[in-house]
């Protein structure tokens, strides 16, 4: 669902910019907080916190060019909120998504430079505000423990897409370039993205079941979730005392998981994404169908090296493809976890005390 430039006029494409510029503010804010919350930063620092948020900046890019046929000539792909929300917060899931389409901008090509104001706005702000809400709304009504947090991920992920689909229909009602009536815009891209969420949906349960199996304590939205222990006394059931925190389980390394998961990325985004669908997606398909898109502009990267995620000079498709894939991961995983580290050390002043150890 990346916008291109001239869909949006530019009056509320900046607009748009303001409210995805103040999005990103109050996220650095509160990233500084989910970045420095919960067993992996306690006593570690941005040393560990801040590679895990910038893996998934990077998975989520790399997930992004596996487009999966929906219907009849459309495809869709992940947009991510729901995923980098939940698995490392709602602050840090906004960041995470305005790296990866600032990465996409200006490497590939993909989305509008003007219209990143836009793209940040329905597929960040709106995507994660929504799914953020839904799962924490979820998990309060259903039983504690981790097959919920799963189900929620899965219904949470399934309503973000279409609800971006009708942001960006808001936006077009209010500043599109083309005059094609709105309710059968609003239609058709409600319509298809419904679809695309069923994979979003899919993708974000099994990533979020896939890490809570092997490190729950690592899953923003899984924290303090743990049903307590009952044992029987009496003839009743009573929760158990809450055992003493253990250090090991506290200090282990995320390592294994870091490398696992930068690996499945190049992996996705290297060999995996010659076989996505060639087919447009579902903001494409939905723009040439009704004529949306007769205004639209080249890109104003169109010339890097980078474009439509290949290498240039390199003819051999798959070889491009890959090689593009491959240095996306590595430039949004780097870009996505230097910002994190900076906003997670900024957290503490530099001149606040620091205790000795001494009693």
């Amino acid at each position: 669902m990346h916008v291109p430039d001239g869909m949006i006029n530019l009056p509320v494409s900046a607009a748009a910019g303001v409210v995805a510029a103040g999005a990103v503010a109050v996220s650095l804010r509160g990233a500084r907080r989910e970045l420095g919350s919960g067993p992996l930063a306690e006593g570690h620092g941005a040393e560990r916190t801040a590679p895990l948020a910038g893996l998934v900046a990077a998975f989520v890019f790399a997930v992004q060019m596996l487009n999966f046929p929906v219907a009849a000539g459309t495809s869709g792909h992940l947009l991510g909120g729901a995923l980098a929300a939940i698995l490392v917060g709602p602050c840090t899931g906004v960041l995470c998504i305005a790296v990866v389409l600032l990465m996409q901008g200006i490497l590939f090509a993909d989305g509008g430079l003007t219209a990143l104001g836009v793209n940040i706005t329905v597929m960040g702000v709106v995507t994660v505000i929504v799914s953020y809400g839904i799962f924490r709304g979820l998990l309060r009504i259903l039983p504690r423990g981790r097959r919920s947090v799963t189900v929620s991920a899965f219904a949470a992920a399934l309503v973000s897409v279409p609800a971006a689909a009708a942001a960006f229909t808001l936006l077009y009602a209010i500043g599109g370039t083309t005059h094609i009536p709105v309710g059968k815009v609003l239609t058709a891209m409600v319509g298809v993205h419904v679809l695309i969420g069923i994979g979003e949906a899919a993708i974000t349960a099994l990533t979020v079941g896939a890490v809570i199996a092997v490190r729950p304590d690592l899953v923003h939205g899984a924290r303090g979730l743990a049903a307590p222990l009952k044992l029987r006394v009496g003839g009743e059931l009573v929760d158990a005392p809450a055992p003493a925190p253990v250090a090991a389980a506290t200090s282990r390394s995320p390592r294994g998981l870091l490398a696992a998961g930068l690996g499945t990325a190049l992996l996705l985004a290297g060999v995996v994404s010659f076989y996505a669908s060639a087919s447009p997606d579902g903001l494409e398909k939905v723009a040439a169908d009704k004529g949306i898109d007769r205004k639209v502009e080249e890109h104003a990267a169109a010339g890097s090296p980078l474009a439509d995620y290949g290498v240039k000079d390199i003819s051999n498709t798959r070889l491009s493809g890959g090689l593009a894939g491959m240095i996306g991961v590595g430039a949004t995983v780097v870009v996505g976890s230097g910002i994190f580290y900076v906003v997670h050390r900024r957290r503490t002043p530099a001149n606040a005390p620091v205790a000795d150890g001494r009693s």
